[in-house]
């Protein structure tokens, strides 16, 4: 189920949410400590108000919620709003059998028994879970995982506490594949909400038509994209739009990741069947790997690992592309020299490209080792950052290739103010925000521009194809 937690602060706001999402909801959570004081009173009308079932909830300012009044208060709060036809309540472990506990199972009110920890995973999270169930008909913990290896543990728990009915939630950017894949962590339900009211929180249309979340069974090929940070990216959108488009039953998620050697492990354990990588790791991922491509060889660099018998396989698709919205301009002669900005995994993959269609390529990096090193491998010149201003007008394409003006910081340019004639061609390989700043003062000067949505898409198709087998599908819009 995808349960919609609201935030609002009156119960008429908080019906209009409802009737706003209610074709991607199965229930709701009121969250009363959430309402202003007198519409906190009024919380009993509140089922009647809907017609889906609802979870009544208190949560205090320990628990990461509002409510910070005596704890007599919030009981009489509790034994009020249960007059009303509520489907749940959601008490916490620590609070004693009492006359909440006592009204609802008078009421056949299912109880929800719930821990909530907003800084950290308890060591003995499984025994928290049985005792937790024991107490209520359903166990509920809503915790931060810190790094990867805390979603592993999550992830885990189906199996240790089979036959538990259980709510499982990993708050926080780590935490959000937990709320996509919730089925697969035995979860019966995950929380949605249009203005993030816990940490991490996803939207109910997101959930619903975008990944299909409810839709995972046992039978579902699972597929991500891994990178540090990731939660920007737009390839679930585009991959998950083209499992629908050909009813290929598969869901792709972001999975924030500190660890490639656990992301690995975490992949055999809930054996998944692809994923893509993003930056820092397309050159860690390289150890892990039983068999890989002419071009991730030579470059260096992987974007695409796919479960082949007995291994994994990897594969870079950068590599094509990037080339397929220039080709013309290639082909008719239009580049012949270029300027790469950035020494990195994508740089890699970009300078090997451009040098196997014979154009001269300089780097530009900060570090200028890592300049070098590529250079070496590509046999094309290097030089600092810096004096990028003395490449003016003696380059026909410049690319950037660094994350510098990615998504959330749009302001980032490692060549701001560089001299432009107008005659260039410039590319820069970030897709979000579409006009970064490099962009912005070559349209400016006149310049043809070149998108990272291009490449993306292009790139996102051959991974496509390589995970399902199929081409994309042509009338989809990848959403980009």
């Amino acid at each position: 189920m995808i349960c919609l937690c609201l935030g609002e602060s009156t119960l008429e706001k908080n019906r209009e949410l409802v009737a706003k999402n209610r074709e991607y909801i199965d229930l709701c959570e009121l969250r009363v400590d959430l309402l202003a004081p007198k519409e906190q009173k009024r919380a009993a009308e509140f089922p009647s108000m809907v017609d889906i079932p609802v979870i009544l909830t208190i949560r205090r300012v320990v628990d990461g919620g509002r409510f910070s009044l005596a704890e007599r208060t919030r009981k009489d709060l509790f034994l009020k709003a249960l007059d009303g036809e509520f489907a749940y309540v959601d008490i916490e472990d620590d609070i004693k059998k009492t006359d909440i506990e006592t009204k609802a199972r008078e009421k056949g009110v299912k109880i929800i028994r719930s821990i909530h920890d907003m800084e950290r995973i308890p060591d003995d999270i499984f025994s928290k879970i049985y005792h937790l169930a024991e107490r209520g008909d359903i166990a509920k913990i809503a915790v931060t995982p810190r790094g990867f290896a805390d979603v592993m543990t999550l992830f885990r728990i189906k199996e240790e506490l089979k036959g538990v009915d259980k709510i499982v939630i990993g708050m926080g950017e780590y935490g959000v594949c937990t709320r996509v894949l919730y089925k697969l962590m035995g979860s019966m339900l995950t929380f949605a909400s249009d203005n993030e009211v816990a940490p991490g929180q996803i939207s109910p249309r997101k959930l619903k038509i975008d990944y299909r979340a409810d839709k995972v069974d046992d039978k579902t090929a699972v597929y991500g994209i891994i990178g540090n940070p990731v939660l920007h990216s737009a390839s679930p959108l585009m991959h998950n739009r083209g499992f629908q488009a050909i009813s290929f039953n598969a869901i792709y998620v972001p999975f924030l990741v500190d660890n490639v050697r656990l992301f690995f492990a975490f992949a055999e354990q809930i054996r998944m069947r692809g994923f893509s990588v993003t930056v820092p790791f397309k050159a860690d991922v390289l150890s892990y790997l039983g068999n890989i491509t002419r071009e991730v060889k030579q470059i260096g660099s992987c974007n695409t690992v796919v479960r082949v018998p007995g291994m994994w396989k990897g594969i870079n698709t950068d590599y094509y592309g990037f080339l397929r919205p220039i080709l013309k301009e290639l082909e008719d002669g239009h580049i012949k020299t270029a300027l790469v900005i950035g020494a990195g995994g994508a740089s890699q993959a970009i300078v090997w490209a451009l040098r196997n269609r014979g154009v001269k390529v300089t780097i530009l990096n900060r570090t200028l080792s890592h300049a070098e090193k590529i250079a070496k491998l590509n046999l094309c010149e290097y030089d600092t950052l810096d004096n990028a201003p003395m490449y003016r007008g003696k380059v026909d394409l410049i690319v950037q290739t660094t994350s510098v003006g990615l998504y959330p910081n749009f302001d980032g340019n490692p060549i701001a103010g560089f001299p432009y004639t107008g005659k260039e061609i410039v590319y820069d390989i970030i897709y979000k925000p579409r006009m970064t700043k490099v962009l912005q003062e070559a349209e400016k000067a006149g310049c043809k521009l070149h998108f990272g949505s291009e490449m993306l898409i292009e790139q996102g198709k051959m991974q496509f194809e390589a995970f399902t087998g199929y081409h994309y599908p042509s009338w989809v819009d990848p959403g980009l």
